[in-house]
């Protein structure tokens, strides 16, 4: 009865670079929003936010 409501955590998953840099990019298209993006591929909005800000950061520290 304890355990009624609670989800089992699912196993973390691990992607490549060239993967978030698919998902990165269809966020920047801006056709769908990053809610849309993660949704459509089972990510949480955090994960798909933050691999976004990182590119950010990557493209800047690319260019000094």
């Amino acid at each position: 009865m304890e355990s009624m409501g609670k989800k089992k955590p699912r196993p973390r998953r691990s992607f490549t670079p060239a993967c978030k840099a698919e998902i990165v990019e269809l966020c920047r298209r801006g056709d769908r929003s990053v809610g849309q993006v993660a949704k459509d591929f089972d990510l949480t909005e955090t994960a798909v936010r933050d691999w976004v800000r990182q590119a950010e950061v990557d493209a800047v520290s690319a260019y000094m």
